[in-house]
């Protein structure tokens, strides 16, 4: 199959079925996680503009790109537009996965801060009493 599966008239006018088939036939003929997760956000645009068949349009393939893939800078850029795909506990453990040093520097904010909060909250419990 060529680089470009579908063009833009087919991507928002095809059927459904017709879509999901050519669309697993093009991922398992390529094994091209990022074309595939470029055509899943189209088929999202779809979805916002009012097609609501296409709301969680090949939600297998999706669990499958983001789980057992390695991550690739189309799937850490686009990732949260898939959020209604995966559960909240899916989601915290994905997040790690494809954005590993925002949440360390996450935590480690989140630490300090607690640890600071806990300095000055002894200090001002000697002087209330």
């Amino acid at each position: 199959m060529s680089e470009q599966p579908f063009t833009h008239q087919q991507l928002f006018n095809l059927k459904l079925e017709t879509i999901e088939q050519r669309l697993m036939e093009y991922y398992q003929e390529t094994q091209n996680g990022t074309m595939t997760i470029k055509l899943l956000l189209a088929l999202r645009v779809r979805y916002q503009l009012g097609a609501k068949e296409f709301a969680l349009v090949l939600q297998d393939l999706v669990h499958y790109l983001f789980k057992n893939t390695k991550a690739t800078k189309t799937m850490k850029r686009f990732f949260w537009y898939f959020a209604d795909y995966f559960e909240t506990s899916e989601l915290r453990i994905l997040a790690l996965k494809l954005d590993p040093i925002r949440n360390f520097i996450e935590a480690t904010k989140s630490l300090i801060k607690s640890q600071i909060a806990k300095l000055f909250h002894l200090e001002s419990d000697p002087e209330a009493t």
